[in-house]
C-alpha cells in the first residue's frame, strides 16, 4: 500500500504535468506571429480573419443550399415593402390573399439564394483581407462583434453584389405567384425589384454569419482551428 506521502508526491507530480500542458498551450497561442497586442504573443488579427471566414463559409453554405433562407429561422425574411401593402392597386388585391402572400415571401427567400451565391465570395475576399486596428476588442467583445464589424467595413458591398443575380433569378424564374407579383408591378423595374430583395437578404446574411460566429466563440473546439481555439478558450 503507498504511502501517504508517496500518494502526495505522485499528485503534485499530476498536477506539475497539468500546470506544464496548459502554460505550453497558452505559450503555443501566446508565441504566434503577427500578433498586435498582449505583449507581442498572440496573432488576434489572424484570429479575427479565420473567425470570420469560417463564420461567413459556414452561413453561405447554409443560405445557398436549396430553401437555405425559407428554413433558416435566423435568415428568413418578410417580402419586402416593395411587394407589400405599398405595392400597385393590383398587387394589393392580390396580398388579401393569405396563401398568394404566403408563397410570394417563400419564393422571395428562394430568389434570395441566387443573390447569397454571388455574395459569398465577395464577402471571403474581405474576411481574409480585413484591417483590424484593435482585434484584441473584437475578440473580447459580444457574441457577434466581429461580424457587426465586417459588415461596417464592407458598407453596401454585400448588397450591391447580390443585384445582378437577383435580377436574373426574377426574371427566370416560372414560379406562377412570383411571376404575377411582378407583372402586378407595372411601372417597377426588375432592377429596382432585385435592389428591395437585396435589402432584405443583405440583413438576413448578417444576421446568419453572426449567428455561426457566436457559436465558434462558445464552442471553437468544433473548428479544429488551433489558433481559434487557443484564442477562446484562453481569452
Amino acid at each position: 500500500m503507498p504511502s501517504i506521502e508517496t500518494g502526495l508526491n505522485v499528485e503534485t507530480g499530476i498536477m506539475a504535468r497539468r500546470s506544464f500542458l496548459a502554460g505550453t498551450a497558452a505559450a503555443g497561442v501566446m508565441l504566434l506571429p503577427g500578433c498586435q497586442s498582449m505583449g507581442g504573443g498572440i496573432s488576434m488579427v489572424d484570429a479575427i480573419r479565420r473567425l470570420l471566414t469560417l463564420s461567413s463559409q459556414a452561413a453561405f453554405a447554409l443560405l445557398t443550399a436549396p430553401g437555405g433562407f425559407w428554413d433558416s429561422e435566423v435568415a428568413r425574411f418578410e417580402a419586402p415593402v416593395l411587394f407589400g401593402a405599398s405595392g400597385t392597386g393590383l398587387l394589393k388585391n392580390l396580398l388579401t390573399s393569405t396563401v398568394f402572400k404566403q408563397n410570394l415571401q417563400h419564393q422571395l427567400n428562394i430568389v434570395a439564394e441566387q443573390g447569397a451565391a454571388r455574395a459569398a465570395p465577395v464577402v471571403y475576399a474581405a474576411a481574409r483581407k480585413i484591417s483590424v486596428p484593435d482585434a484584441l476588442g473584437l475578440v473580447r467583445g459580444g457574441p457577434t462583434a466581429a461580424t457587426s464589424f465586417l459588415r461596417a467595413e464592407m458598407g453596401p458591398a454585400l448588397i450591391n453584389s447580390m443585384i445582378p443575380g437577383l435580377t436574373d433569378a426574377l426574371r427566370v424564374s416560372n414560379d406562377p405567384v412570383l411571376g404575377e407579383a411582378v407583372r402586378a408591378l407595372s411601372g417597377v423595374d426588375l432592377g429596382q425589384m432585385a435592389q428591395s430583395v437585396a435589402n432584405r437578404a443583405d440583413n438576413s446574411i448578417w444576421y446568419q454569419i453572426g449567428h455561426e460566429e457566436s457559436t465558434i466563440r462558445a464552442h471553437p473546439e468544433t473548428t479544429r482551428d488551433p489558433l481559434l481555439i487557443g484564442v477562446f478558450k484562453v481569452l
